[in-house]
């Protein structure tokens, strides 16, 4: 009942120091609503570009384990980029090996890609990604169609001229004519369209089969040598379920090694290369910038601080007479404390709400203004922006509500007077 009464005043008196005093107290919330407006600005913006970033990269496969020549990071210790220089790229010969050997893997793959001009009729696309995969490459990805079908063990086995195109490059070369069985050229041989991806739209990692066209690995082969660096060749393996990524690489790396007869104390020529090593990497980067945003917030947040407190003396300057008849009523001193800490943590409050709408106001603007980027004011960023105005509200009050409690009431009703 005490407490109930305590809010209850302390929120009037609060009012009454908004409506009487609008100035001073716009500029005093103002400091409290400019830092939590940072803070929680950065932070959403951060989890939001971070949770984006790392689904974009987590369709890459977060339980592929990619075989290449070349590292993702420096595989614990100094990247000595000339050794990484000398080793061989993975071979086609080296998937069929690994794809007979291995006894944990659900699926083997084998990929290359590259840039080539494409063209349909007199519609010319520049720059277009396209990937030449083995025939397993989609029990990894698991596309979806939105026409046509994928290839088949024999055409992929025989190197057929056949693609899948991506929902841009469709849209660019047939516009709404109907793209299957139509043929386009490509490094001077003629594929025919057997199937167009469904659209998928862009990712943060620039990951997406809209811009691309799939072509059997082997009708590359044809054409040029695809284990080379031009064409960054790579074995992707998927675990079974229950297959952990440790034993599933402990096995890769023992397959691999015999398939090129290295002796027990060679160093491994190839790398293991898993999307947990970006995603990690992704969340140190993030929460250095969280890191920085929350000390340039809280700059902001210390000078509001101090325009609530200096609000606070002043409050308590302007009601001595109150609090002193207050007390010779009989009220205890932690009755006039906690009256002005409530407050304090009101007026504080209120400026983080302030600081939380214009955030609120600011995603729906960046939403309404990237297509390809959700930003998420979360339920943790709201209640942490909440917690971080109390704790302000109550370390700007303590002390003028301190002084306000130990007042001498006959000296209080003598100095109001």
């Amino acid at each position: 009942m005490v407490f109930i009464r305590l809010l209850i005043e302390s929120v009037l008196f609060a009012t009454h120091a908004l409506v009487v005093n609008k100035l001073r107290t716009f500029l005093s919330l103002l400091g409290v609503a400019i830092g939590i407006f940072s803070i929680i600005l950065v932070l959403t913006a951060v989890d939001s570009l971070e949770n984006n970033i790392k689904e974009s990269i987590n369709k890459l496969g977060s339980d592929v384990i990619y075989v290449q020549k070349w590292p993702w990071g420096g595989e614990g210790g100094e990247y000595a980029w000339w050794e990484y220089w000398k080793r061989p790229q993975p071979k086609y010969r080296e998937f069929e090996q690994l794809s007979d050997r291995i006894q944990n893997a659900e699926a083997v793959a084998y990929g290359a890609g590259t840039s080539e001009t494409v063209k349909y009729s007199n519609k010319t696309l520049q720059n277009v990604t396209l990937l030449a995969a083995s025939h397993s490459y989609n029990d990894i990805w698991g596309f979806e169609l939105s026409n046509g079908r994928m290839f088949t063990t024999s055409e992929s086995a025989g190197g057929a001229n056949v693609a899948i195109v991506g929902y841009e490059v469709a849209d660019a070369l047939f516009g709404s004519t109907n793209p299957i069985g139509k043929e386009i050229k490509t490094m001077g041989r003629k594929l025919i369209v057997i199937g167009v991806f469904k659209k998928v739209g862009s990712t943060l990692v620039g990951q997406s089969t809209d811009e691309q066209i799939i072509i059997p690995v082997n009708f590359l082969q044809k054409i040029v040598n695809v284990g080379t660096e031009e064409y960054g060749p790579f074995i992707m393996v998927k675990a079974k379920e229950g297959v952990t990524s440790l034993q599933i690489k402990d096995e890769i790396t023992g397959i691999m090694r015999k398939i090129r007869r290295l002796k027990p104390k060679a160093n491994n020529d190839f790398s293991l290369n898993e999307i947990s090593v970006i995603s990690e990497g992704i969340g140190q980067l993030f929460g250095v910038v969280s890191f920085a945003g929350a000390i340039i917030g809280g700059f902001a947040l210390l000078v509001g601080g101090f325009s609530i407190a200096n609000i606070m003396f002043v409050s308590v300057k302007e009601r001595t007479n109150q609090i002193g008849i207050q007390k010779s009523l009989g009220a205890k001193n932690h009755f006039i404390l906690l009256q002005f800490i409530f407050e304090s943590v009101f007026l504080s409050v209120v400026g983080g709400a302030c600081g939380l709408l214009l955030v609120y106001i600011s995603v729906l603007i960046a939403n309404s203004a990237f297509e390809s980027f959700t930003i998420t004011l979360t339920l943790d960023n709201i209640v942490l922006a909440l917690i971080i105005s109390f704790i302000i509200g109550v370390l700007s009050g303590i002390i003028p509500a301190f002084l306000a409690s130990r007042l001498n009431p006959v000296d209080a009703i003598r100095q109001g007077n």
